[in-house]
């Protein structure tokens, strides 16, 4: 078959601007163990909102893709290519994949955790300007490099679902495994009510804790926490001594046995650990955003309590994403996380849709057709 020789994108070339319909080349060659692809399903992040937003930015960053949640159909493959457990790339197959890693560095080969590689690719620190240009998910097409770590997915896991894996849903999965997982008897507190504090309130209801309780808003998400396993939701408008003060009534003034982060709001670590219980575990997820205020390292000592960061995730906690969609596929509706697929056209409007928290997690299907203006 000809290859296409450019890809329309969702552009964005400023922060807090509509993105820009761009068609960007396309490599005329496919380099050994890289594929080319057609996208069916992007899924939005809340890092493409802070990207968006301009509160996770670099000097030369822009212009840029973004989407890093994604699947696709082979319709090129180089020499070689495979995923991540080996099978052999062939054309027609549907295949998500996550950031590139060398292989090589200290974080691949000494710590073995590819989340620290030191040439740790994104689509996202990948400019549209440069080669090889289309390699993020809000385009018709992506090149999905030889370093990128590649998974061909079971029929079994929806397009949306297996998006939310390559990043959502495997650095939530990632978080509680940094934590020990959940214990028997544990209650846990998650902090954030958007797609990633749902998705990690499922998760601890059917990991088997007594008592979940999600802190967020607003309500609408709360109730949707709330069909996702939340024994007791919290608004944020009660304000940080008002949630305090309630988890405590909760627990019989024990406290949170497990709490995670996945808000980001400056005020999550002083409520985290005044929260958290004797032993207590904290998990931070979500700050990746503003300067966190301080909080009294006494406290950490005095509860003996147990503190972890999970960045991301690397391929591994992917598989075990899909695994978990997988096994878990009629436990919750699970499609109740996304919005109605759109364009490329219409992607800016979504993300300002998540941007104002009216919509869950954006789901972009480059294939729709892009509407006409007139």
């Amino acid at each position: 078959m000809n290859l296409p020789t450019t890809a329309r994108a969702a552009v964005l070339v400023e922060h807090g601007a509509p993105l820009q319909l761009q068609d960007l080349p396309l490599p005329d060659r496919i380099e050994p163990g890289a594929a080319l692809v057609r996208l069916v399903c992007s899924t939005l992040c809340g890092t493409d909102i802070e990207i968006w937003e301009g509160r996770m930015s670099f000097p030369g960053m822009l212009p840029m893709v973004l989407g890093h949640e994604m699947v696709g159909e082979v319709i090129a493959v180089g020499e070689g290519a495979h995923d991540a457990l080996g099978r052999p790339l062939e054309l027609g197959q549907r295949i998500g994949w996550s950031e590139s890693v060398c292989g090589q560095c200290y974080g691949c080969t000494v710590l073995r955790e590819p989340v620290f590689c030191e040439h740790r690719g994104y689509g996202f620190l990948q400019r549209s300007d440069k080669p090889p240009y289309a390699t993020a998910g809000l385009a018709e097409y992506a090149y999905v490099t030889p370093g990128a770590q590649k998974l061909i997915l079971p029929e079994t896991v929806k397009d949306a679902w297996a998006a939310m894996a390559g990043c959502a849903a495997k650095t939530v999965l990632r978080g509680f495994d940094r934590a020990g997982g959940v214990r028997t008897g544990d209650t846990v507190v998650i902090q954030g009510s958007g797609a990633l504090g749902v998705f990690a309130t499922a998760v601890a209801r059917i990991s088997g804790a007594a008592r979940v309780i999600t802190v967020g808003g607003p309500q609408s998400r709360l109730e949707v926490a709330e069909r996702f396993g939340a024994d007791h939701t919290l608004n944020i408008e009660l304000g940080g001594a008002g949630v305090i003060e309630r988890v405590r009534e909760l627990t019989g003034g024990a406290g949170a046995n497990l709490v995670i982060d996945l808000a980001g709001a400056p005020s999550v670590g002083p409520e985290a650990i005044e929260m958290a219980a004797p032993r207590g575990r904290f998990v931070v997820i979500g700050s990746t955003g503003p300067v966190g205020a301080p909080f009294p390292l006494s406290a950490v000592m005095g509860k003996e309590l147990t503190i972890v960061g999970s960045i991301n995730g690397d391929v591994s906690d992917y598989v075990h994403a899909i695994q978990f969609f997988e096994a878990f596929a009629d436990r919750f509706d699970w499609d109740e996380l996304f919005g109605t697929p759109v364009g490329l056209g219409e992607a800016s409007d979504r993300i300002a849709h998540m941007h104002d928290q009216t919509e869950l997690k954006a789901v972009i299907d480059p294939r729709l057709p892009i509407p006409s203006v007139e």
